[in-house]
């Protein structure tokens, strides 16, 4: 399993009325976790696209505990807990400032050869990056 926290403020414009997070940006912030968490293992997603591999969203699940409130710096931790091969399944959970869970859910993609427009194996350097967390010695 490899996981990653970044943390993320709540801005007035992700906001309802009564100042919670409106619950369709809850995926903008999975969307945070995800990016970082490429970043932290030396990849990004930008590299993944200009090598001709896209990573479309194919399922998404949300479960909301309690609200995210604007401006609270909120931590979202990501998890990958499966290897990945031609899908991706990232978990998520969200925590605030005083470290009560806020919010879980996950997200499943697929690794898209760009050329083809066809499903694909995740990159080899990708996995190679991922080896020491999934793999037994």
């Amino acid at each position: 399993m490899y996981t990653f926290e970044t943390k993320v403020r709540v801005r007035y414009a992700e906001t309802d009325q009564m100042g919670y997070v409106y619950y369709g940006n809850y995926a903008m912030f999975y969307e945070v976790g995800r990016v970082e968490l490429f970043r932290s293992l030396g990849f990004s997603y930008k590299a993944l696209e200009d090598s001709g591999i896209m990573l479309p969203v194919i399922e998404l699940q949300s479960k909301f505990l309690k609200p995210a409130k604007y401006d609270e710096e909120i931590t979202v931790k990501a998890f990958l807990k499966e290897k990945p091969s031609v899908k991706i399944r990232f978990d998520y959970e969200l925590f605030n400032q005083n470290r009560e869970l806020l919010n879980t859910g996950s997200t499943t993609l697929v690794f898209i050869d760009k050329k083809r427009n066809k499903p694909c194996v995740a990159p080899a350097d990708f996995l190679t990056r991922l080896r020491g967390y999934f793999d037994k010695p």
